[in-house]
Parts: C-alpha cells; sequence; structure tokens
C-alpha cells in the first residue's frame, strides 16, 4: 500500500508545479497578440474561401450546363453518324450491280427486317441525344433533324412499297435519287452539329482558363499574406516558446518519475493479475478437465452424454489453453524464472501461430543476464513492435534481431510493410 501511495503524493506535487507554472506564465501570457492574428488569418482564410467557392461554382455550372452536355450530345452524334453509316452501306449493298450481273441479289422487300431494326436504333438515339442537346442549339436545328429524319423514313417506306408491288427497278432508282441524297443531307447536319459542339467545347475551355488563371493570380496573393502573417506569428511563438522551455524542463524530470512508477505499478498489477489467472482459474480448469474425463468413462460407449462430455471437455481444455496464452501476454512468468533471452526464444513462435508471420530471429554478441524491470521494458517494446506489425504493415515477414554489446544491448525488429 505504500508504492500507490508515494505514486498520488508524486502527482499531487507534480500538479502543484503546474499550478505554479500556470501562474508564472500569465503574467507574460501570449494568448492576447496571437487571438488578433488568428482573426486576420481567419478573416482572410474566409473571404478567400468565398472567392474560391464563387469561382468553383461557375466552373461546376459552367461544366454542367456546356461542356457535359456537349460531349454526351457527341457521344449520341457519333452514334448517329455510326448509324447513318450503317443505312449508307446496306443502300450501297442493295445496289451492288456485281451481284446483279452474277444473279445472286436479293429482293429489296429481304432488306426491310434489317431497316427496320436501324431505324428502332436510330430514333433511339435521336431521342437519346435530344434529351442531351446543348443549350446552344437552336430550336430550327432540332427540328430540322427531325423532319429530315421522318422524310427520309417516309422515302425509304415507299421505296419498299415499290418493291412489294413489284417494281423493283422504280424501287432501286428511288435509293440512287432520293434516298441517297437524303441520307448525305443528315449526315451532313449532323457532321455540322458535331463541329458546333466542338466549337463550343474549345470556348468553354477558354473560359474555365481564364477563371483558372483569376483563381491563381489571387492565390499568389493570398498565399504571400498568409506567409507574412505565419512568419510574423512563429517570431513571436519562438520568443514565447524559449521563456517556456525552462518551466517545461522541471516537468519534464517530474513527469518521468511519474511514468517510472506508473509503469511499474501497472507490471505489478499484470503480474499479480497473470499469476492469478495461471495459478487459480488453470488449477479450476485442469481439475475440471480431469473429472469431464472421469464421468466420461464412467457412461457406455456411442451414448450422447459421452459425445457431450467429450466436447465439454474440449471446451474447457481449449478455454485452458486461452488463458495460459492470456496469461503469458499479461506478464510471462519466464521473464523471472528462465530471463529475457529464453522468454523471447519462446514468445516469437507463439507471435507466429497466433498471426502467420514468419519471424526471423538473430542473436549476436556476449549475451549478459537481463532481469528486473530493464528486462520487462525490453520484453514489452518486442511486444508492442509485433503488435504493430501484425496489425499495421500488412507485410508477412519480420526481422528481430538482439544484439549484445559491452556498454548495450540492442533490440530491432524490422518489417518491409507499407508503413504509415
Amino acid at each position: 500500500m505504500l508504492y500507490p501511495c508515494a505514486v498520488q503524493e508524486s502527482f499531487r506535487r507534480q500538479s502543484l508545479g503546474r499550478q505554479s507554472l500556470g501562474r508564472q506564465s500569465l503574467r507574460r501570457s501570449p494568448a492576447t497578440p496571437l487571438y488578433v492574428g488568428l482573426l486576420i488569418t481567419l478573416a482572410a482564410v474566409v473571404a478567400y474561401s468565398a472567392y474560391v467557392t464563387n469561382r468553383i461554382g461557375s466552373l461546376r455550372r459552367l461544366q454542367n450546363n456546356l461542356i457535359d452536355r456537349n460531349r454526351k450530345d457527341s457521344l449520341q452524334l457519333l452514334r448517329i453518324q455510326n448509324e447513318l453509316n450503317s443505312i449508307g452501306m446496306s443502300m450501297r449493298d442493295m445496289l451492288d450491280t456485281s451481284a446483279l450481273e452474277q444473279g445472286e441479289r436479293y429482293p429489296l422487300t429481304a432488306w426491310r427486317p434489317q431497316f427496320e431494326r436501324m431505324r428502332a436504333d436510330l430514333d433511339d438515339a435521336f431521342q437519346r441525344e435530344k434529351q442531351v442537346s446543348p443549350q446552344g442549339r437552336t430550336g430550327d436545328q432540332q427540328r430540322y433533324l427531325e423532319s429530315s429524319l421522318v422524310q427520309f423514313w417516309d422515302a425509304v417506306g415507299r421505296t419498299f412499297d415499290l418493291a412489294a408491288g413489284g417494281k423493283e427497278a422504280e424501287a432501286r432508282e428511288q435509293i440512287r435519287i432520293s434516298l441517297q441524297a437524303r441520307l448525305a443531307a443528315l449526315s451532313t447536319a449532323v457532321a455540322r452539329l458535331l463541329v458546333q459542339n466542338n466549337e463550343s467545347e474549345e470556348r468553354a475551355a477558354a473560359q474555365v482558363t481564364q477563371i483558372y488563371a483569376r483563381v491563381q493570380r489571387q492565390a499568389y496573393i493570398f498565399v504571400t499574406g498568409i506567409l507574412l502573417a505565419i512568419i510574423l506569428t512563429s517570431l513571436y511563438l519562438i520568443r514565447s516558446n524559449r521563456l517556456l522551455f525552462n518551466q517545461l524542463a522541471a516537468l519534464s524530470a517530474q513527469r518521468s518519475d511519474l511514468a517510472q512508477k506508473l509503469i511499474s505499478t501497472q507490471e505489478s498489477t499484470l503480474r499479480h493479475i497473470s499469476r492469478e489467472l495461471h495459478d487459480d482459474f488453470g488449477q479450476i480448469l485442469t481439475a475440471m478437465g480431469a473429472m469431464l474425463g472421469r464421468a466420461r468413462n464412467q457412461v457406455e460407449e456411442g451414448s450422447q452424454l459421452r459425445a457431450d462430455l467429450l466436447e465439454v471437455r474440449e471446451i474447457a481444455q481449449s478455454t485452458l489453453d486461452k488463458v495460459r496464452s492470456l496469461s503469458q501476454a499479461l506478464h510471462p512468468v519466464m521473464l523471472e524464472e528462465a530471463g529475457l533471452e529464453q522468454t523471447i526464444e519462446w514468445y516469437l513462435p507463439v507471435v507466429e501461430r497466433q498471426t502467420g508471420i514468419g519471424i526471423s530471429y538473430e542473436k549476436s554478441g556476449t549475451p549478459f543476464a537481463v532481469n528486473g524491470s530493464a528486462a520487462v521494458h525490453v520484453y514489452r517494446v518486442l511486444q508492442e513492435a509485433l503488435n504493430n506489425v501484425a496489425r499495421h504493415s500488412g507485410a508477412n515477414k519480420a526481422w528481430v534481431r538482439l544484439r549484445f554489446t559491452p556498454e548495450q544491448l540492442r533490440l530491432e525488429v524490422e518489417d518491409h510493410g507499407t508503413g504509415f
């Protein structure tokens, strides 16, 4: 009971020391000038943020209203152009004179299903293009496209009607004279819309460049002002910190003593809990396992109770193993019984089994005894380092090196993981 009291008294003296230093620092507190500088900096940041937000909003509106719609519209126009090219190739195949000379031609009515499919695809492309047409598109252009498409399909329908009536020659002439010309006019109109979209994107890109240039100039001015504020604030802080460092040195020594006492108290508590787990709970679980084994032997073979007793005994054994593992993790008894070296040699295979990480262990130099708190500290450092490897590095291999020199003991833990 004396040891915790000593820690409490040390903490009380440290708190009194903090209060005394706090009263001293209040006489020359740098808070007021720093608050003024902070308010000025925040005002500048808010003003510049509002300006940048406004510019970004302009860019977003420009992109959503013009650039994105132009790109989507251009994709649909390219799809329409591709469909028109497919229709043109089909009409050239329908008029192929070499097939006519060889007698391998198909009747024009056989092409009708293919043209119906192409018409459905082309109508779908026109509907999608109409939904994403840019704002710069005039109503006359849209109406011209729609009327030209309707007139083209009407002409196609009349051509197939002629072919169905047995007038294939007239139908083929209709394709040469009317359909190909209408198709060419449609392709030309679509090409003009593509060129118009490209010109609109170029103008939008120029506007974006101008906005970026203005924002960049304002950023240079803003950064220059912030740097000046930071320089002035830093100089003032350096002067204030010089006065505080001497005061913090005294606190550092007190905190170091308190940390040592807290660590010792913690290790003492962990040692006590570890022994309780290992001795009391371990003996209880061992006795339970033995009693379950005797009970199982008294039950006839093949009965359900015998299987249940076996399962409960296995659970008790698994719990015993976990309790022993937890006891060793809290405070390995081997540190006191066998020393640091043998404890490390026992601990590394345990980590390999638990984490699946391959650990290469290397020991060099002339070993010497490491006992007491030093051994505990070295073991805790190793434990924490390997826990970090398992949790954060993502590596599947680690290296542990223990080097004894005449002046010191060096512990190295290395992995080739992702890092921070």
